[in-house]
């Protein structure tokens, strides 16, 4: 294959490994990001461009090629207001959407959140639940929407609640059987790998993966 990746979101725990995917694949000749910051990672099928985030129809000749991949996201605490997380959460990720749309992206597989539900009461799961349903309704060949449970990784910040909840869910995960196996805390490699896996089978359609199914993507 002569595959063109496009990331955003890829200096994230999941972002991250996902680079390490595509780069290492045959699949792809060219990955491209999409960042705030220039990515010191040197390869020969790599292509970065810094660019504004909040001038993204600026950009719209970079969306181009098969595979688009949304690791992006933040939290409402990282945020400091409610407007900057949509923003960052909803706003980006939609209108990167509609661009790779309009430019014929084939695919587009999106980092979600589990629970997402546009009528949750939890303003988080409510956002992630909206953005999810504007990206369906999109109609790529390929819509891929991975909801993880807690996220384990190495990150670059250290998040207090996230690092508890993760202790105390590994702790208990034994627990968690049958429906509630989603909400085992997940490594952020096997999310990542699970995003790349199923870039490759060509499918047609929806799709959406808990945490319990990623577990087992091989």
């Amino acid at each position: 294959m002569n595959k063109t990746a496009i990331i955003i979101g890829a200096t994230g725990l999941v972002g991250s490994s996902l680079l390490n995917y595509l780069l290492k694949s045959s699949n792809y000749t060219k990955v491209i990001i999409l960042a705030r910051k220039n990515i010191e990672i040197k390869h020969q099928k790599l292509i970065c461009y810094q660019i504004d985030f909040d001038l993204i129809e600026s950009y719209k000749d970079l969306i181009t090629g098969d595979d688009f991949f949304c690791c992006l996201g933040t939290t409402l605490k990282k945020a400091h207001t409610i407007e900057n997380f949509k923003k960052v959460d909803f706003n980006y990720p939609l209108q990167f959407a509609q661009i790779a749309k309009t430019n014929k992206v084939k695919n587009f597989l999106l980092i979600s959140s589990i629970g997402a539900n546009s009528e949750s009461g939890n303003y988080y799961i409510k956002t992630k639940g909206q953005l999810e349903d504007k990206i369906k309704e999109l109609f790529f060949h390929g819509t891929f929407i991975f909801r993880p449970s807690i996220l384990k990784g190495i990150r670059n910040e250290f998040r207090l609640k996230e690092k508890i909840s993760e202790i105390f869910l590994s702790i208990f995960s034994f627990l968690l059987l049958g429906k509630l196996k989603k909400y085992r805390p997940i490594l952020a490699t096997q999310v990542a790998k699970a995003m790349y896996i199923e870039a490759q089978k060509g499918l047609k359609g929806i799709y959406i993966f808990e945490s319990d199914v990623m577990q087992n993507i091989e």
